[in-house]
């Protein structure tokens, strides 16, 4: 995968991770909440995958 998508996919991931973490607060559901947190986790880690794909293109770029 290019950075560009890793960090589309990690910015849905947090934003789904989100609302699900949202969904599980109003209903009082603590397993829903869980897995909105590990969502949310998912998509922070996928968009520094993008990130450091990207900073690692451009150093090889500039050499």
């Amino acid at each position: 995968m290019g950075s560009t998508t890793d960090k589309i996919k990690g910015y849905t991931n947090e934003a789904v991770g989100k609302a699900k973490r949202a969904a599980g607060e109003a209903l009082d559901d603590p397993e829903l909440k869980v897995e909105g947190d590990i969502q949310e986790a998912k998509g922070d880690a996928q968009k520094a995958v993008g990130k450091g794909k990207e900073a690692l293109k451009d150093t090889i770029d500039k050499l």
